[in-house]
């Protein structure tokens, strides 16, 4: 394996591209705070000419992301647009308008149902689909808290429609799981599983339009970048949708004590993705 470029500046690479695809969570921000640098980074990109979208696997439609971005403190300066799985999952969803629907996930999830013509509120013996947005309660379950939920849904064999395939997150320096975690447990039981979001190829396919529309025409994939800190969604996704990619190694997958290198050659040594062009610590200009 060719030892992949530590990266203390994107600048350098900046030059090489029109169109950035940004992860939010863990590039942008921690669930808690801004990251300053990558803020202004991108903003940096967008003063050259660049375009940012920010591409979520966030189970929201992007609306709702933005009023997070919001709140957060991310300025509305360093992106263009953002796009997000729960934008991708409404079209799934809509596909079982006014059939008994499940839903896992908190209460602040709910607007990706709205004006669907459908509203979960089935339980596990009526629903004909289940919609997983995360954990009921993410800040003290696991995915442990819903065998027997799923065990009974596997049962009676209801499909899944996973709104976020991320595993886990980093929210103000704690790890936390996501859909893609009870999604994971779902398929370990011989669940089915829709996926909606990084890695798959709805969401590149989108965001590629949407950059194409938003620079006024087509964006060769040779002049666009993803950022993330996703190996399996951000890295993968980057590298079977053709398009290069920057590794942001955040707390999710660097080990305490591991150097960003090491750190590098241990989660690209065996995964089958094609390395990033790089690895940062942070974005950063």
């Amino acid at each position: 394996m060719t030892s992949i470029p530590v990266l203390s500046s994107i600048e350098p690479l900046a030059a090489e591209t029109d169109l950035w695809f940004v992860d939010i969570w863990g590039v942008m921000h921690n669930g808690v705070r801004p990251y300053t640098a990558a803020v202004a980074a991108c903003e940096a990109f967008r003063a050259k000419g660049g375009t940012v979208l920010l591409v979520s696997n966030a189970p929201r439609p992007h609306d709702s992301v933005i009023r997070q971005l919001d709140s957060i403190g991310v300025s509305g300066d360093a992106y263009d647009a953002v796009l997000s799985s729960g934008d991708v999952s409404r079209s799934l969803i809509e596909g079982w308008a006014g059939r008994p629907m499940l839903h896992i996930g908190p209460e602040r999830d709910l607007p990706i149902f709205v004006g669907l013509g459908s509203q979960p509120g089935a339980d596990v013996e009526e629903a004909e689909v289940v919609v997983c947005t995360g954990l009921f309660d993410d800040e003290t379950e696991t995915p442990a808290d819903y065998g027997d939920r799923l065990g009974r849904l596997h049962a009676r064999g209801v499909p899944m429609i996973c709104a976020n395939p991320d595993q886990r997150v980093e929210r103000g320096g704690r790890l936390i799981y996501c859909a893609g975690a009870i999604a994971s447990a779902y398929e370990a039981l011989g669940g089915r599983v829709q996926y909606a979001g990084k890695p798959y190829r709805p969401i590149y396919d989108l965001a590629l339009a949407a950059g194409a529309k938003m620079r006024g025409g087509d964006v060769p994939k040779e002049r666009v970048f993803a950022i993330g800190d996703g190996v399996a969604t951000d890295i993968l996704g980057a590298s079977q949708f053709g398009i290069r990619s920057v590794f942001v190694a955040s707390g999710v997958h660097v080990r305490i004590g591991e150097s960003l290198s090491e750190a590098s050659s241990r989660l690209f040594a065996s995964t089958g993705v094609s390395q990033p062009v790089g690895v940062m610590g942070e974005l950063a200009w």
